[in-house]
């Protein structure tokens, strides 16, 4: 575990260190659980979120996108469900004083019990060598079975109590357990009670007729408010969907693992419309497609795996998460939801406004049904940034740290190095820069020996460095450098763009799905 939690602490400072991600308001000592993304930052979330866009949107004909806004009318909150039952189940440490979310401690006492299995694993994988079948093995060991009995009678007996709301029995599961506070040890608990997670807000110049509004906890209602809207003016045909991405706030209690549970963060949301009977089909085929994007870019799948849901939310019918391995263990990514006609059904009775779809074909009017897929950006960005790190030992047993970024995905593509700062090579490399800006980010760097600048471009996550030297005054080539192999080329400056092109093209990526 130790080791894990020093890779999670390296890449909390790698992200500080070269500009990926700063606390917020860090001269005030900072707001806890809320993080500004910094110049590097920046570039690679707007790089997730367009290969999302692309992937979703644009590879789509019957997908649209929409931007609305993050304040709405109050009664949205109401329809949807949000004002009576957006809660946590929290406890508070008597000793510590420190508060949990309920839930989540079961679920990390689950998460030990799981490195357990994956020790066994471990040891095995080494007892049989070349022999070792894991998928026997995980279905037949008396000691991994007690171990996943154990975990499964554990978690659906907490969404039993969650969703019979018997807090009670949360607490009675976490004193049998023996869970004490990961901080202090004790095990001397308050009761559990709901916390409702949304922030809210004024409107309105006085006290006395200001309206009460909320920060929108999720993107999805700005769709579904907008359903109709979209499909008349698009002329859509069902089924089609309503892509979108943008910031959601929740007052989470137990913010923590970073950029993990934020209270300001950012989805990327698409919802399905389907014909009412067709849901778990295209339920499926949105499960699939989502997989397959995860693994384009290429982070190993082995890192991926389906969590179908125990406790359904009111709307579901159906419900499973893509979790992913992030140092601190598999963990939520994207949620693929079944929502049934819940949230139009909502909204219709709620604002008095028919939200139906006229099939043609069909001749009749319905409340369509709706298949979401909800992935969070700032998870998404932590999957790339915690995978990609990564520390090297070298032929002559020097190390360095390279973040091995999907190239796809990476800030700048390639960086431009003179190798000395004069003879003329300055003013080639800012010209070769000039040319490749048009189609890449590009960066330029002249201070400090080259090899020292390769190693910065290597932790910022680059893919190439181009070097300028005296050669290509004679001849018009560069040494271009990839970072993941280290591997040098000479080439033409001219060849320079489909080089960098065919390693960073969105459609050489996607095309992998």
């Amino acid at each position: 575990m130790a080791n894990t939690e020093d890779q999670f602490k390296k890449v909390i400072s790698h992200a500080k260190e070269y500009g990926y991600i700063f606390q917020s308001s860090e001269i005030y000592d900072g707001l806890s659980a809320v993080y500004d993304y910094a110049q590097n930052g920046v570039e690679l979330k707007k790089n997730i979120r367009d290969y999302w866009w692309k992937a979703m949107v644009q590879m789509h004909e019957n997908i649209v996108g929409i931007d609305a806004a993050i304040l709405m009318h109050p009664t949205t909150w109401k329809a949807s469900g949000h004002v009576d039952a957006f809660n946590d189940p929290l406890i508070d440490n008597k000793d510590s004083k420190k508060r949990y979310r309920a839930d989540v401690l079961v679920e990390d006492y689950c998460a030990k019990i799981e490195t357990k299995i994956e020790k066994e694993v471990k040891k095995a994988a080494k007892r049989f060598g070349d022999t070792f079948n894991k998928e026997e093995f995980l279905t037949t060991n008396g000691r991994v079975l007690g171990y996943q009995e154990k975990i499964n009678t554990i978690l659906s007996r907490l969404a039993k109590s969650l969703e019979s709301e018997d807090l009670a029995d949360v607490k009675t599961l976490i004193e049998e357990l023996e869970i004490a506070d990961p901080l202090s040890g004790s095990k001397n608990w308050t009761e559990v009670k709901q916390f409702n997670l949304m922030f809210g807000t004024k409107l309105g110049a006085s006290a006395d007729t200001a309206m009460d509004l909320y920060l929108r906890p999720e993107t999805a209602q700005g769709i579904f408010v907008n359903f109709l809207n979209v499909q008349k003016t698009g002329r859509m045909k069902i089924p089609f969907g309503i892509a979108q991405t943008g910031k959601a706030f929740r007052n989470e209690i137990v913010a923590r693992q970073f950029i993990f549970r934020m209270r300001e963060f950012e989805q990327m949301e698409m919802q399905f419309f389907v014909k009412p009977g067709t849901q778990k089909e295209w339920y499926e085929q949105w499960k699939e497609t989502r997989l397959k994007w995860h693994l384009s870019l290429g982070m190993g799948a082995d890192k991926y795996r389906f969590h179908d849901h125990e406790k359904l939310a009111h709307y579901a019918d159906a419900a499973s998460d893509i979790e992913f391995k992030f140092p601190f263990g598999f963990k939520e990514l994207e949620g693929i939801h079944s929502r049934t006609d819940f949230d139009l059904k909502a909204h219709e009775e709620h604002s008095g406004k028919k939200l139906q779809y006229f099939d043609h074909e069909e001749n009749k009017s319905y409340v369509p049904y709706v298949v979401e897929t909800s992935i969070g950006l700032d998870r998404m960005f932590l999957s790339v940034l915690a995978t990609s790190l990564e520390e090297e030992t070298l032929e002559n047993n020097t190390t360095r740290t390279v973040l091995k970024l999907p190239a796809v995905l990476a800030p700048f593509k390639a960086a431009v190095l003179p190798l000395v700062k004069k003879d003329g090579l300055p003013e080639v490399a800012r010209k070769i820069v000039e040319e490749l800006k048009w189609d890449f980010n590009v960066f330029y760097d002249e201070k400090d020996a080259v090899g020292k600048r390769y190693r910065r471009q290597d932790a910022a996550g680059t893919p190439f460095c181009i070097t300028v030297d005296h050669d290509t005054l004679e001849n018009q080539t560069v040494t271009i450098r990839h970072r993941d192999t280290m591997e040098q080329q000479r080439v033409a400056i001219d060849d320079l763009r489909a080089i960098i092109d065919k390693a960073v093209n969105v459609k050489t990526w996607l095309q992998k799905m």
